[in-house]
């Protein structure tokens, strides 16, 4: 299995370690950047640039993990080669969208539609949003969803 890249500031701590456990019993080689204590005060830049780095260098995902994600995203997204989605939750949709032939209904799209038309190689999770079970499920899809590799998507990510 590749490898897998996780990063967080203290706001993400616990469900980043809850995560890594997580990923291990998928079969996933991880490698946690931090932060590897709780400490209040500390950056996120801090943790995710680096993780962000390595993803984009080895060519494989990272996870990383925040209050809201919207910070961590942005500093990771600053890395060439980096697509950083971010993840709040399920989405609470009142209709099924046609994705690609397929219909979901389940509320993570926000995690499957950058996988598949984005090649989005780091997920960043808003802890204060989401549950365990939620970020677990949602880790879950971001490694298991290949990149659909269709000429249009493949065309938008060369523009980058």
């Amino acid at each position: 299995m590749p490898k897998v890249y996780f990063a967080s500031d203290h706001a993400g701590f616990d469900l980043k370690n809850a995560l890594v456990a997580h990923v291990r019993t998928l079969g996933y080689e991880v490698e946690d950047l931090g932060a590897f204590a709780l400490d209040p005060k500390d950056d996120y830049p801090d943790f995710i640039t680096p993780c962000a780095r390595r993803v984009a260098e080895e060519n494989v995902r990272g996870i990383i993990i925040g209050g809201s994600g919207q910070g961590e995203a942005m500093a990771a997204n600053r890395v060439p080669g980096v697509r950083a989605a971010v993840f709040y939750g399920p989405m609470r949709v009142t209709v099924a969208l046609d994705i690609e032939g397929g219909r979901s209904e389940d509320g993570y799209d926000a995690v499957r539609l950058p996988r598949r038309h984005n090649d989005a190689n780091v997920l960043s999770i808003g802890a204060r949003f989401v549950s365990g079970e939620e970020a677990d499920k949602a880790v879950r899809i971001f490694l298991e969803t290949p990149f659909s590799g269709t000429e249009r998507h493949t065309r938008r990510l060369a523009k980058f």
